[in-house]
């Protein structure tokens, strides 16, 4: 396993993944207006123009994984349906952890959408604790889409 910074030519694959890891963990806890904007096409622009806020996770060449963190907040943390359960995922949020660190902070957070019950377990087990309900603002081209998270932090 490796973390390096993502490259342009990573995008496509950050794509697929977090396309599929995002309709595994939201499809039915979102608002039917971000599932019509999410499509397969708005994964590949979002990722390419996200590549320097990117750290992917490799296995013998292969991306099987990112993180994208920005500032104090761990935006994506995503790994290959086929990579889940490896302990990979834990070490793409311990490396999103030291990078909201190195960015001069002392405490990360992150949204999860509280129907992803998956997603809690993992962030819990790793030590991070629920700060309650918050609507998240999702990016649209028509503007924010409101979505019910829970707001998740901790000290780093």
């Amino acid at each position: 396993m490796e973390l390096r910074a993502a490259v342009s030519g990573d995008a496509g694959v950050v794509a697929g993944i977090w396309y599929a890891g995002w309709r595994d963990g939201h499809w039915g806890h979102i608002p039917e207006a971000l599932v019509a904007v999410r499509t397969r096409e708005s994964f590949d622009l979002r990722a390419a123009e996200r590549v320097g806020d990117t750290t992917v996770c490799t296995v013998d060449g292969r991306v099987v994984g990112f993180v994208m963190v920005v500032g104090d907040e761990v935006e994506q943390v995503y790994l290959a349906s086929d990579q889940r359960g490896s302990g990979l995922a834990a070490e793409l949020l311990a490396e999103a952890e030291r990078q909201v660190r190195a960015n001069g902070h002392s405490r990360a957070w992150l949204a999860v959408v509280e129907g992803n019950a998956r997603a809690r377990r993992f962030y819990e087990r790793q030590g991070w604790v629920s700060e309650g309900p918050f609507d998240y603002q999702a990016s649209s081209a028509d503007g924010p889409i409101a979505v019910p998270c829970l707001r998740y932090a901790k000290p780093v």
